[in-house]
């Protein structure tokens, strides 16, 4: 009797034991609850399409300034890399010269004017004494030619004066408008007028409007091209000059520092050809530049829309994988699991990257923990709100 019962309380015990084993091993079976997965929504919109394009910086005017005669530099009247104004005398040449030149014209033309006054009075005297036949028609023709010849006479030493008056006055270089100087290409003592000589002397620049100048391709050209034919359409349907302006000024200007520019730009020029060598054509923009703040000579970026994408879609760049060249994603798909999709992909718009082929708008995207997730992976999605910049505003799990 004794041992059935201890044959029973360790058949009990080993039972007991099984139960806990299988039990305890049940419970590490069991399958954790899918993870939390950050994910976007596809977008779609339209979006324009932007390219840069390298381009130089010029003056709205850039004017040389020139010596225009020969001759020994006298004074310099301006500050360097100051303002200056219209009819500002900025250099002086040596006047000797062309003083000289003036007073030798001036004699000639004395002397002219002294034939013609006495040529005009032996015609005085001839013309009644010709009435009365008391001279012959022969003198008086030779007396009117004399008086005619001395007029031109005299009209002539007056345009060689004039001209030496305007080379005389080619001393005094003054400044062709209002704007920035240079610095000088010339100092005080040396000739200047005549290669090798500097004939330039400085440059004046006009940087209220500043021009910009860069190349297109054709194809880029061709966009460009059609974009001005659509606001010439809207202009003629009678559409607000505001808005058709503000359609035209949506050119930006990306400086050396990557800042971008305050004041947007309109294109004012195209080239008549695309030049055969390069397949180039140039173009110019001009954009306001009321502090100055651009000169003439600077590299900047023309940020210029090129096309507009009708409802695209767009997915943030941190999404996408890149291995070898291809692309690709992870999609939550309808039972809340994980798809990886190879996709195509075209222009990155601020932090998005446009998507051409692979998904459909409104699915869902892995936005982090991407090397997490794996194809066919059970998650529990968790929707960002992104902004623009493509930052997160929210979230909402589902």
């Amino acid at each position: 009797m004794k041992k059935i019962h201890c044959f029973i309380r360790r058949f009990i015990l080993i039972t007991i034991i099984i139960f806990i084993f299988f039990a305890c091993k049940n419970k590490q079976q069991a399958p954790p609850p899918p993870p939390e997965i950050p994910v976007v929504e596809v977008i779609q919109k339209d979006v324009p399409i932007y390219q840069e394009f390298v381009g130089q910086v010029y003056g709205l005017y850039d004017i040389p300034i020139r010596a225009r005669v020969e001759g020994w530099l006298e004074g310099i009247y301006f500050k360097e890399g100051g303002t200056v104004r219209k009819g500002q005398l900025l250099y002086s040449i040596d006047p000797e010269t062309y003083e000289a030149k003036v007073a030798e014209r001036e004699s000639a033309l004395a002397e002219t004017e002294t034939r013609l006054v006495k040529a005009q009075n032996d015609l005085r005297r001839i013309k009644p004494l010709a009435e009365i036949n008391a001279v012959s028609q022969r003198d008086l023709d030779a007396a009117l030619a004399s008086e005619e010849a001395g007029q031109a006479s005299v009209e002539a030493a007056k345009a060689n004066l004039r001209a030496a008056k305007i080379q005389l006055s080619y001393t005094k270089v003054k400044s062709p408008i209002d704007g920035i100087i240079g610095k000088t290409k010339a100092k005080v003592g040396e000739f200047v007028g005549k290669d090798p000589n500097p004939v330039i002397l400085n440059v004046v620049s006009t940087v209220d409007t500043i021009r910009v100048q860069f190349f297109l391709s054709e194809s880029q050209y061709l966009s460009i091209a059609r974009e001005f034919a659509r606001l010439d359409s809207l202009k003629n349907a009678g559409m607000d000059e505001k808005e058709i302006e503000r359609k035209e000024k949506n050119l930006e200007l990306i400086l050396a520092d990557n800042s971008v520019f305050k004041y947007k730009g309109k294109v004012d020029f195209i080239d008549r050809e695309v030049d055969p060598t390069t397949g180039a054509i140039l173009v110019q923009a001009s954009f306001p530049n009321p502090q100055q703040i651009l000169r003439p000579g600077q590299f900047a970026k023309v940020k210029a829309v090129i096309n507009i994408k009708n409802n695209a879609l767009l997915v943030p760049q941190r999404c996408v994988s890149e291995l070898q060249g291809k692309y690709s994603l992870y999609v939550v798909n309808d039972s809340s699991k994980i798809e990886r999709r190879d996709i195509e992909t075209g222009h990155t718009v601020d932090s998005y990257l446009l998507i051409t082929k692979g998904i459909k708008p409104g699915e869902k995207v892995v936005y982090e923990g991407i090397q997490k997730v794996r194809e066919g992976m059970a998650v529990k999605p968790e929707i960002l709100v992104l902004n623009e910049k493509g930052q997160k505003e929210g979230s909402n799990v589902k």
